[in-house]
């Protein structure tokens, strides 16, 4: 773990087949993860200042509260922890919860890939990705944020929400580390106009509107359309009901719900239900996943030619259909596969190639024979390439090939 004192962290056993951070925190599910130098992710969550740290065999976490923190002299103005932070530690229970490591991935894995093929294909290259359960607020914000959007840029714009309407818990390595904000705060006068300043565009208004209709709502609405089976941390999970094709009853509804809120389509409803509210049937059908089903699952002629209200549902039915229950978790693991940040992500993908030239001379009759070599080092990944991991090892291929004889008379 290099420079990174171990005597600070405590440890969860899990390996990188069951969970990988580096994929899994950068493949659109959250966006205020913040990754240092070392390695290092940190986020204000829960009202504590949480960074997290992997190996190939555990997962190393600290939690600081708001209370041990050292602030600046000068921090700049925010609202106090909502949380005190007194509360006792549940950091462990918290990162059972958030990284929803309860189901066995391997076994989920090996379920979709005997029924598709092509999952079969694509999923080794990218284990180890989890479902998170976020707060269902802030994922229906960071949603709202993803239209016609990319990941960094959401990224900037969730953490100037949090920079500027958010609880400032404290710093870390000099760095301000805001908790997210809640409706109330976004549903003030004026905060319109100030997100488009910051350059939301149009997504200001969406965010205003929508914090000010669930700011009305009674207190937990959001939380009320959750999978009963996928609880807030805390709570004991009920039976969600009976399995349909379309999905299951408490789905649509919290689809249909959320629908009814500004700036929410049909695929920020998927992408809210899915990753904020643990429905794990809900499957968000954007550009990409439409580039998937047109190229490995022969969508894009006849009635589903374009894009449209039935095309996207014609899509989600035949995810559903592959994969059953947890559609939406194994439609995410090939929606990673094909972001552009994870195309370096293939078994014996060539990293680099350098040519050298190296001169042999030998003595014959007076003469030098010179021979150019040419030797190709080739940088080759035998396993499934991340941002390396700690026990992943680079292979080297070199070939060498004489492609030059030059006979000529020493003087």
């Amino acid at each position: 773990m290099g420079a990174i004192n171990l005597a600070e962290w405590q440890k969860l056993p899990v390996s990188l087949a069951e969970l990988c951070i580096n994929t899994t925190l950068r493949c659109g599910q959250s966006f205020r993860w913040r990754k240092d130098d070392a390695g290092v992710w940190s986020i204000a969550l829960h009202s504590r200042i949480l960074s997290l740290h992997q190996d190939p065999d555990y997962l190393y976490y600290r939690s600081i509260r708001p209370s041990t923190l050292q602030a600046p002299p000068t921090p700049p103005a925010s609202q106090p922890p909502s949380i005190p932070d007194d509360a006792d530690d549940d950091t462990h229970q918290l990162l059972q919860h958030y990284f929803n490591l309860s189901p066995n991935l391997t076994e989920l894995y090996r379920q979709w890939s005997s029924a598709d093929a092509n999952f079969a294909k694509k999923a080794p290259k990218f284990t180890g990705v989890r479902i998170l359960k976020q707060d269902a607020w802030e994922a229906l914000v960071g949603f709202i944020c993803s239209s016609n959007n990319n990941i960094a840029r959401i990224s900037q714009m969730v953490h100037k929400l949090c920079i500027h309407y958010g609880p400032l818990l404290g710093y870390l390595n000099g760095e301000p580390y805001h908790d997210f904000p809640v409706p109330l705060a976004l549903a003030k006068d004026g905060v319109e106009a100030h997100l488009r300043a910051l350059g939301f565009g149009y997504r200001a208004r969406y965010i205003h509107q929508t914090a000010m209709i669930v700011a009305a709502k009674p207190e937990g609405w959001l939380d009320s359309l959750r999978n009963p089976e996928s609880p807030i941390l805390g709570q004991k999970a009920t039976s969600a009901g009976e399995w349909k094709a379309e999905g299951r009853d408490g789905y649509r509804a919290a689809h249909e719900e959320l629908l009814t809120l500004q700036g929410v389509g049909p695929k920020v409803a998927d992408c809210v239900c899915l990753m904020g509210l643990g429905w794990g049937e809900a499957v968000p059908v954007d550009t990409h996943v439409w580039q998937i089903a047109q190229r490995d699952y022969k969508f894009g002629k006849g009635k589903h030619a374009s894009l449209t209200k039935a095309t996207y549902d014609a899509v989600a039915s035949k995810f559903r259909g592959l994969w059953g229950k947890e559609a939406g978790w194994a439609h995410s693991v090939l929606f990673t596969a094909d972001l552009r940040a994870f195309s370096e992500r293939l078994v014996g993908k060539v990293e680099e190639v350098k040519d050298e030239v190296e001169v042999k001379v030998e003595e014959e009759s007076g003469d030098t024979i010179v021979e150019d070599v040419e030797r190709s080092v080739k940088v080759l990944d035998k396993r499934v390439k991340r941002e390396r991991e700690d026990g992943e090892q680079q292979l080297l291929e070199v070939e060498e090939k004489k492609t030059v004889k030059r006979r000529r008379r020493l003087r």
